[in-house]
Protein backbone atom coordinates (compact mmCIF):
# COMPACT_ATOMS: atom_id res chain seq x y z
CA UNK A 1 0.00 0.00 0.00
CA UNK A 2 1.43 3.27 -0.83
CA UNK A 3 0.77 4.43 2.76
CA UNK A 4 2.08 8.42 1.79
CA UNK A 5 -0.80 9.38 -0.89
CA UNK A 6 -3.02 7.45 1.32
CA UNK A 7 -2.45 9.42 4.07
CA UNK A 8 -1.84 12.79 2.21
CA UNK A 9 -5.50 12.20 0.85
CA UNK A 10 -6.68 11.27 4.60
CA UNK A 11 -5.49 14.52 6.17
CA UNK A 12 -7.40 16.51 3.42
CA UNK A 13 -10.63 14.62 4.49
CA UNK A 14 -9.60 14.70 8.54
CA UNK A 15 -8.88 18.31 8.35
CA UNK A 16 -7.11 17.71 11.86
CA UNK A 17 -6.72 14.38 13.20
CA UNK A 18 -8.44 15.49 17.11
CA UNK A 19 -10.90 18.45 18.20
CA UNK A 20 -12.00 20.33 21.48
CA UNK A 21 -15.48 18.70 22.65
CA UNK A 22 -17.79 20.65 25.73
CA UNK A 23 -18.13 18.06 28.67
CA UNK A 24 -20.67 19.87 30.19
CA UNK A 25 -24.39 20.67 28.29
CA UNK A 26 -25.69 24.37 27.73
CA UNK A 27 -28.73 24.74 26.98
CA UNK A 28 -30.32 27.00 29.77
CA UNK A 29 -29.89 30.01 30.90
CA UNK A 30 -28.99 28.46 34.42
CA UNK A 31 -26.29 25.78 32.28
CA UNK A 32 -24.64 29.36 31.52
CA UNK A 33 -24.79 30.82 34.67
CA UNK A 34 -23.01 27.59 36.25
CA UNK A 35 -20.51 26.90 33.58
CA UNK A 36 -19.90 30.76 32.98
CA UNK A 37 -20.79 33.95 34.83
CA UNK A 38 -21.94 34.20 37.16
CA UNK A 39 -21.04 31.15 39.09
CA UNK A 40 -18.04 30.72 37.55
CA UNK A 41 -16.36 33.15 39.52
CA UNK A 42 -16.53 30.73 42.96
CA UNK A 43 -13.98 28.50 41.25
CA UNK A 44 -11.77 31.12 40.21
CA UNK A 45 -11.39 32.17 43.69
CA UNK A 46 -10.82 29.22 45.19
CA UNK A 47 -8.36 28.49 42.57
CA UNK A 48 -6.64 31.51 43.69
CA UNK A 49 -6.21 30.99 47.18
CA UNK A 50 -5.17 27.46 46.15
CA UNK A 51 -3.69 26.90 42.81
CA UNK A 52 -3.77 22.97 43.97
CA UNK A 53 -7.65 23.07 43.03
CA UNK A 54 -7.16 23.51 39.68
CA UNK A 55 -6.26 20.12 39.33
CA UNK A 56 -9.55 19.52 41.13
CA UNK A 57 -11.85 21.92 39.65
CA UNK A 58 -10.13 21.87 36.13
CA UNK A 59 -9.60 19.58 33.29
CA UNK A 60 -5.91 20.18 33.96
CA UNK A 61 -5.15 17.24 35.59
CA UNK A 62 -6.25 15.00 32.38
CA UNK A 63 -4.32 17.75 30.28
CA UNK A 64 -1.03 17.32 28.59
CA UNK A 65 0.86 19.91 26.04
CA UNK A 66 2.76 17.83 23.50
CA UNK A 67 5.56 20.44 22.72
CA UNK A 68 7.39 20.51 19.58
CA UNK A 69 10.18 23.06 17.98
CA UNK A 70 10.18 20.75 15.06
CA UNK A 71 13.94 19.62 14.93
CA UNK A 72 13.98 16.46 14.74
CA UNK A 73 10.84 15.55 13.58
CA UNK A 74 10.47 11.46 12.70
CA UNK A 75 12.99 10.50 10.42
CA UNK A 76 12.62 13.92 8.47
CA UNK A 77 14.52 15.92 10.61
CA UNK A 78 14.52 20.05 11.03
CA UNK A 79 11.19 20.45 9.11
CA UNK A 80 9.71 23.08 11.28
CA UNK A 81 7.19 24.00 14.00
CA UNK A 82 3.79 23.76 11.62
CA UNK A 83 4.94 21.07 9.68
CA UNK A 84 5.43 19.04 12.86
CA UNK A 85 1.89 19.66 13.49
CA UNK A 86 0.72 16.55 11.73
CA UNK A 87 2.97 14.32 14.64
CA UNK A 88 2.06 16.20 17.00
CA UNK A 89 -1.81 15.87 16.58
CA UNK A 90 -1.14 12.04 15.78
CA UNK A 91 0.56 11.72 19.39
CA UNK A 92 -2.77 13.56 21.13
CA UNK A 93 -4.95 11.06 19.47
CA UNK A 94 -3.18 8.03 20.95
CA UNK A 95 -3.00 10.01 24.39
CA UNK A 96 -6.65 10.01 24.13
CA UNK A 97 -7.43 7.06 22.08
CA UNK A 98 -5.36 4.74 24.48
CA UNK A 99 -5.44 6.46 28.23
CA UNK A 100 -8.10 8.81 27.74
CA UNK A 101 -5.75 11.80 28.38
CA UNK A 102 -6.80 15.35 26.66
CA UNK A 103 -3.23 16.39 24.83
CA UNK A 104 -2.86 19.39 22.70
CA UNK A 105 -0.12 20.14 20.52
CA UNK A 106 2.06 22.95 21.08
CA UNK A 107 4.67 23.47 18.31
CA UNK A 108 7.13 26.38 19.28
CA UNK A 109 8.12 28.35 16.38
CA UNK A 110 12.36 29.01 17.64
CA UNK A 111 15.29 26.88 17.93
CA UNK A 112 16.22 29.37 20.76
CA UNK A 113 17.05 27.04 24.35
CA UNK A 114 15.85 30.22 26.18
CA UNK A 115 12.84 30.57 24.07
CA UNK A 116 11.13 27.28 24.41
CA UNK A 117 11.66 26.70 28.33
CA UNK A 118 10.49 30.37 28.99
CA UNK A 119 7.35 29.69 26.68
CA UNK A 120 6.55 26.30 28.41
CA UNK A 121 6.91 27.11 31.72
CA UNK A 122 4.40 30.66 31.27
CA UNK A 123 1.97 28.05 30.11
CA UNK A 124 2.28 25.53 32.16
CA UNK A 125 -0.26 26.16 35.05
CA UNK A 126 -2.69 25.01 31.63
CA UNK A 127 -1.42 21.33 32.23
CA UNK A 128 -0.84 18.63 34.25
CA UNK A 129 1.79 17.17 32.48
CA UNK A 130 4.41 18.06 29.74
CA UNK A 131 5.28 15.52 27.02
CA UNK A 132 8.81 17.00 25.01
CA UNK A 133 8.45 15.34 21.40
CA UNK A 134 10.98 16.09 18.74
CA UNK A 135 13.55 18.17 20.10
CA UNK A 136 17.17 17.36 18.46
CA UNK A 137 20.28 16.51 20.70
CA UNK A 138 22.05 17.94 22.55
CA UNK A 139 19.88 20.62 23.33
CA UNK A 140 16.94 18.72 24.25
CA UNK A 141 18.70 17.35 27.30
CA UNK A 142 19.30 21.23 28.71
CA UNK A 143 15.66 21.91 27.77
CA UNK A 144 14.46 18.83 30.19
CA UNK A 145 16.41 19.81 33.10
CA UNK A 146 15.42 22.92 33.45
CA UNK A 147 11.69 22.58 32.45
CA UNK A 148 12.25 19.82 35.12
CA UNK A 149 13.32 22.52 38.17
CA UNK A 150 10.82 25.32 36.80
CA UNK A 151 8.04 23.32 36.58
CA UNK A 152 6.06 21.44 39.09
CA UNK A 153 4.33 19.02 36.63
CA UNK A 154 5.83 16.20 35.26
CA UNK A 155 8.17 16.71 31.68
CA UNK A 156 8.98 13.63 30.01
CA UNK A 157 11.00 14.35 26.77
CA UNK A 158 9.54 10.96 25.14
CA UNK A 159 12.02 10.37 22.64
CA UNK A 160 14.30 9.89 25.10
CA UNK A 161 12.73 8.31 27.81
CA UNK A 162 10.01 6.31 26.21
CA UNK A 163 11.86 4.66 23.25
CA UNK A 164 14.30 3.61 26.70
CA UNK A 165 11.02 2.32 28.44
CA UNK A 166 10.11 0.18 25.48
CA UNK A 167 13.44 -1.24 24.21
CA UNK A 168 14.07 -2.11 28.14
CA UNK A 169 10.74 -4.23 28.12
CA UNK A 170 11.57 -5.88 24.65
CA UNK A 171 14.94 -6.47 25.73
CA UNK A 172 13.69 -8.01 29.03
CA UNK A 173 11.63 -10.66 27.13
CA UNK A 174 14.45 -11.21 24.47
CA UNK A 175 16.99 -12.10 27.45
CA UNK A 176 14.32 -14.44 29.06
CA UNK A 177 13.99 -16.09 25.84
CA UNK A 178 17.39 -16.67 25.03
CA UNK A 179 18.25 -17.51 28.66
CA UNK A 180 20.27 -14.50 29.56
CA UNK A 181 20.78 -12.47 32.66
CA UNK A 182 20.78 -8.55 31.64
CA UNK A 183 23.81 -8.11 34.87
CA UNK A 184 26.50 -10.21 32.50
CA UNK A 185 24.79 -8.92 29.17
CA UNK A 186 26.90 -7.45 26.52
CA UNK A 187 25.13 -4.68 25.16
CA UNK A 188 26.23 -2.31 22.40
CA UNK A 189 24.13 0.89 21.43
CA UNK A 190 24.86 2.62 18.05
CA UNK A 191 23.81 6.01 18.54
CA UNK A 192 24.38 7.92 21.62
CA UNK A 193 21.83 10.98 21.03
CA UNK A 194 18.90 11.85 23.11
CA UNK A 195 17.66 7.89 22.55
CA UNK A 196 20.84 6.19 22.74
CA UNK A 197 21.66 7.75 25.62
CA UNK A 198 18.63 7.65 27.82
CA UNK A 199 18.46 3.47 26.50
CA UNK A 200 21.75 3.56 28.48
CA UNK A 201 20.51 4.85 31.53
CA UNK A 202 17.86 3.12 31.76
CA UNK A 203 19.25 -0.72 31.31
CA UNK A 204 22.18 0.52 33.40
CA UNK A 205 19.49 1.23 36.11
CA UNK A 206 18.09 -2.25 35.71
CA UNK A 207 21.31 -3.96 36.40
CA UNK A 208 22.99 -4.14 32.93
CA UNK A 209 27.04 -3.56 33.63
CA UNK A 210 28.38 -3.76 30.21
CA UNK A 211 26.98 -1.45 27.87
CA UNK A 212 29.25 0.41 25.11
CA UNK A 213 27.52 3.28 23.71
CA UNK A 214 29.25 4.11 20.04
CA UNK A 215 28.93 7.49 17.98
CA UNK A 216 29.53 8.35 14.32
CA UNK A 217 33.43 8.37 15.65
CA UNK A 218 33.04 4.86 17.54
CA UNK A 219 32.83 3.72 20.99
CA UNK A 220 32.45 6.03 24.16
CA UNK A 221 34.91 5.63 26.62
CA UNK A 222 36.45 7.67 29.58
CA UNK A 223 38.84 10.46 28.15
CA UNK A 224 37.68 10.53 24.50
CA UNK A 225 37.97 13.95 23.81
CA UNK A 226 35.89 15.98 21.68
CA UNK A 227 32.16 15.37 23.27
CA UNK A 228 29.65 16.80 24.46
CA UNK A 229 28.49 16.93 28.00
CA UNK A 230 25.72 14.28 27.84
CA UNK A 231 28.36 11.87 26.23
CA UNK A 232 30.84 12.95 28.55
CA UNK A 233 28.25 11.68 31.49
CA UNK A 234 27.71 8.66 29.41
CA UNK A 235 30.94 7.23 28.99
CA UNK A 236 31.79 7.66 32.46
CA UNK A 237 29.22 5.26 33.69
CA UNK A 238 29.21 2.29 30.44
CA UNK A 239 31.91 0.62 29.02
CA UNK A 240 33.80 -0.50 32.26
CA UNK A 241 36.63 -2.18 30.00
CA UNK A 242 37.15 1.06 28.11
CA UNK A 243 36.91 -0.73 24.41
CA UNK A 244 37.91 1.28 21.95
CA UNK A 245 36.96 1.16 18.07
CA UNK A 246 34.56 1.37 15.51
CA UNK A 247 31.05 -0.23 15.79
CA UNK A 248 32.38 -3.22 13.58
CA UNK A 249 35.02 -3.83 16.41
CA UNK A 250 33.35 -3.56 19.74
CA UNK A 251 29.65 -5.37 18.40
CA UNK A 252 32.69 -8.24 18.37
CA UNK A 253 30.70 -10.65 21.44
CA UNK A 254 28.15 -8.73 22.20
CA UNK A 255 24.67 -10.36 23.58
CA UNK A 256 22.68 -7.52 22.23
CA UNK A 257 22.52 -4.74 19.44
CA UNK A 258 20.70 -1.97 20.01
CA UNK A 259 20.23 0.81 16.83
CA UNK A 260 19.14 4.16 17.00
CA UNK A 261 21.48 5.33 14.38
CA UNK A 262 21.56 4.91 10.61
CA UNK A 263 20.29 2.96 7.98
CA UNK A 264 22.45 -0.16 6.87
CA UNK A 265 25.35 0.89 9.54
CA UNK A 266 25.55 -2.91 10.72
CA UNK A 267 26.18 -6.12 8.36
CA UNK A 268 25.86 -9.58 8.16
CA UNK A 269 29.35 -10.56 9.11
CA UNK A 270 28.75 -7.83 11.71
CA UNK A 271 25.80 -10.27 13.63
CA UNK A 272 27.77 -13.50 12.73
CA UNK A 273 30.62 -11.83 14.96
CA UNK A 274 28.36 -11.22 17.36
CA UNK A 275 27.46 -13.95 20.95
CA UNK A 276 25.80 -17.13 19.57
CA UNK A 277 21.74 -16.26 19.31
CA UNK A 278 22.51 -12.88 19.57
CA UNK A 279 19.50 -10.38 20.40
CA UNK A 280 19.00 -7.22 17.32
CA UNK A 281 17.00 -4.54 17.97
CA UNK A 282 17.89 -1.75 14.78
CA UNK A 283 15.24 0.82 15.13
CA UNK A 284 16.49 3.29 12.97
CA UNK A 285 13.43 4.80 11.06
CA UNK A 286 11.78 3.78 8.11
CA UNK A 287 14.94 1.67 7.43
CA UNK A 288 17.07 -0.05 9.87
CA UNK A 289 20.53 -0.51 10.51
CA UNK A 290 20.06 -3.79 9.18
CA UNK A 291 17.07 -5.65 7.52
CA UNK A 292 15.35 -8.37 10.11
CA UNK A 293 15.81 -10.83 7.37
CA UNK A 294 19.09 -10.34 6.74
CA UNK A 295 19.86 -10.49 10.71
CA UNK A 296 17.87 -13.68 11.38
CA UNK A 297 19.89 -15.74 7.97
CA UNK A 298 23.33 -13.96 9.64
CA UNK A 299 22.20 -16.10 13.01
CA UNK A 300 19.90 -13.84 15.06
CA UNK A 301 18.09 -15.35 17.59
CA UNK A 302 15.30 -12.39 18.49
CA UNK A 303 15.06 -9.30 15.95
CA UNK A 304 13.02 -6.18 16.72
CA UNK A 305 12.32 -3.03 14.64
CA UNK A 306 10.22 0.45 14.76
CA UNK A 307 8.54 -0.68 12.04
CA UNK A 308 4.77 -2.29 12.21
CA UNK A 309 5.79 -4.38 9.05
CA UNK A 310 7.82 -7.05 11.31
CA UNK A 311 7.13 -8.55 13.99
CA UNK A 312 8.27 -6.52 17.55
CA UNK A 313 7.68 -3.61 16.54
CA UNK A 314 9.41 -1.56 19.57
CA UNK A 315 7.24 1.99 19.57
CA UNK A 316 6.77 4.84 21.73
CA UNK A 317 3.40 4.15 21.80
CA UNK A 318 3.76 1.48 23.49
CA UNK A 319 4.38 3.22 26.80
CA UNK A 320 3.54 7.18 26.89
CA UNK A 321 -0.36 6.79 27.29
CA UNK A 322 0.10 4.78 30.21
CA UNK A 323 3.18 6.36 31.42
CA UNK A 324 0.69 9.73 31.94
CA UNK A 325 -2.15 8.39 32.40
CA UNK A 326 -0.46 6.77 36.04
CA UNK A 327 1.23 10.19 36.78
CA UNK A 328 -1.89 12.35 36.29
CA UNK A 329 -3.71 10.00 38.69
CA UNK A 330 -1.82 10.48 41.19
CA UNK A 331 -1.00 14.10 40.63
CA UNK A 332 3.13 13.02 39.99
CA UNK A 333 5.20 16.08 40.21
CA UNK A 334 7.80 14.19 37.95
CA UNK A 335 8.44 10.83 36.13
CA UNK A 336 10.68 9.21 38.26
CA UNK A 337 13.28 6.15 37.27
CA UNK A 338 11.18 4.06 38.97
CA UNK A 339 8.15 4.76 37.18
CA UNK A 340 10.16 4.03 34.13
CA UNK A 341 11.61 0.85 35.30
CA UNK A 342 7.88 -0.16 36.22
CA UNK A 343 6.05 0.59 32.95
CA UNK A 344 9.03 -1.43 31.40
CA UNK A 345 8.27 -4.74 33.39
CA UNK A 346 4.18 -3.84 32.81
CA UNK A 347 4.51 -3.78 29.33
CA UNK A 348 7.60 -6.90 29.37
CA UNK A 349 4.57 -8.43 31.62
CA UNK A 350 1.92 -7.74 29.30
CA UNK A 351 2.94 -9.59 26.59
CA UNK A 352 3.84 -13.06 28.87
CA UNK A 353 0.81 -12.63 30.23
CA UNK A 354 -0.82 -12.97 27.24
CA UNK A 355 0.90 -16.77 26.69
CA UNK A 356 2.38 -15.62 23.30
CA UNK A 357 5.68 -15.13 24.20
CA UNK A 358 8.24 -16.37 21.25
CA UNK A 359 10.99 -14.94 19.26
CA UNK A 360 8.36 -13.27 17.07
CA UNK A 361 6.38 -12.20 19.95
CA UNK A 362 8.56 -10.25 22.57
CA UNK A 363 5.98 -7.08 23.13
CA UNK A 364 2.57 -6.34 22.86
CA UNK A 365 0.96 -4.54 19.96
CA UNK A 366 -0.24 -1.03 20.09
CA UNK A 367 -3.85 -1.52 20.16
CA UNK A 368 -3.81 -4.40 22.43
CA UNK A 369 -6.81 -3.72 24.74
CA UNK A 370 -5.82 -2.87 28.45
CA UNK A 371 -2.25 -1.84 27.84
CA UNK A 372 -2.52 1.48 28.79
CA UNK A 373 -4.30 0.76 31.92
CA UNK A 374 -1.50 -2.08 32.89
CA UNK A 375 1.20 0.39 32.59
CA UNK A 376 -0.73 3.23 34.87
CA UNK A 377 -1.49 0.55 37.23
CA UNK A 378 2.59 0.00 37.67
CA UNK A 379 3.11 3.61 37.05
CA UNK A 380 0.81 4.56 40.15
CA UNK A 381 2.35 1.97 42.35
CA UNK A 382 5.67 2.83 41.61
CA UNK A 383 5.17 6.41 42.46
CA UNK A 384 3.47 5.47 46.29
CA UNK A 385 5.79 2.77 46.57
CA UNK A 386 9.11 3.45 45.38
CA UNK A 387 11.54 1.03 47.00
CA UNK A 388 9.87 -2.20 44.84
CA UNK A 389 11.68 -0.75 41.80
CA UNK A 390 14.79 0.71 43.23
Amino acid sequence: MDYSEKSLEKHRQWHGKIEMVSRIPLNTAEDLSLAYTPGVAAPCLAIAKNEEKSFELTRRANMVAVVTDGSAVLGLGDIGAAAAIPVMEGKCALFKTFADVDAVPVCINSKDEDDIVKTVRLISSSFGGINLEDISAPRCFEIEKRLKKECNIPVFHDDQHGTAVVTLAALINALKLTDRDIVSAKIVINGAGAAGIAIGELIRSRGCKNIILCDRQGALYRGRRALNEAKKAISRITNPNDEKGTLEDVIKGADVFIGVSAPGCVTEEMVRSMAAKPILFPLANPDPEIDPKRALAAGAAIVGTGRSDHPNQINNALAFPGIFRGALDVHAKEITNEMKLAAAEAIADFAEREGKLSPEYIIPRVIDKGLAEAVAKAVRRAYREPDEFE
